[in-house]
């Protein structure tokens, strides 16, 4: 979906934390793809456990290519010409086991960062301000510390899962990590085990 207040108005969630898949879509998870993670199926596993316990309080965000190409995302898909596909690609699509992650439509976008879509989503769910998010997904250092960075701006209480992260590479993932935990207290960088402890509320 790209419009967050569709979801938001036809919410009924239980109340406490959320857990934000960021883009677990076949382009960032293939092996084949030119930006399939290797961190991928651990990260995988370790979302699945935190999804199981979050249940009804998690979203699933896409990046998806339609960015206007007269801004400098032209020069990006000029850079990536494989990606450069329409938005119905099956690279775009979630990965078959995410596809269960969530009960709410996914929050589909053409920006690295996906906090403003989340925050209207939450908002209309009216389970903002108080309710910490744990933050998963791929890549560390792309699509997750842009939207990181962007929660930690907006006064956001977010726990970072490291081990439910993939990066695109490992030495890219721990130079990500590492940004992430220099903003305490809006950031906390964690593990799968804490965060399971955060989401049972």
């Amino acid at each position: 979906m790209t419009d967050a207040a569709e979801a938001g108005r036809s919410l009924t969630p239980s109340k406490g934390p959320w857990l934000v898949v960021i883009d677990p879509q076949n382009i960032f998870a293939a092996p084949d793809s030119a930006w399939g993670s290797p961190m991928f199926p651990a990260a995988f596993a370790n979302i699945r456990r935190l999804a199981d316990v979050a249940a009804d309080r998690v979203l699933v965000t896409r990046w998806l290519p339609t960015a206007d190409r007269r801004t400098s995302w032209g020069d990006y898909f000029a850079a990536w010409p494989f990606a450069d596909k329409p938005a119905d690609d099956p690279l775009y699509d979630l990965v078959p086991a995410a596809r269960s992650l969530s009960p709410h439509p996914t929050l589909d976008l053409p920006t690295f960062g996906k906090w403003d879509a989340i925050d209207r989503f939450l908002s209309l769910s009216k389970d903002i301000g108080s309710a910490p998010v744990v933050l998963a997904g791929v890549s560390t250092d792309c699509c997750v510390i842009s939207t990181a960075l962007a929660a930690a701006d907006a006064g956001a209480r977010v726990t970072i899962a490291a081990d439910a992260c993939a990066g695109s590479t490992p030495e890219n993932h721990e130079a990500a990590i590492q940004v992430m935990g220099l903003y305490p207290p809006q950031l906390t960088v964690s593990d799968t085990t804490s965060a399971l402890r955060i989401l049972a509320g």
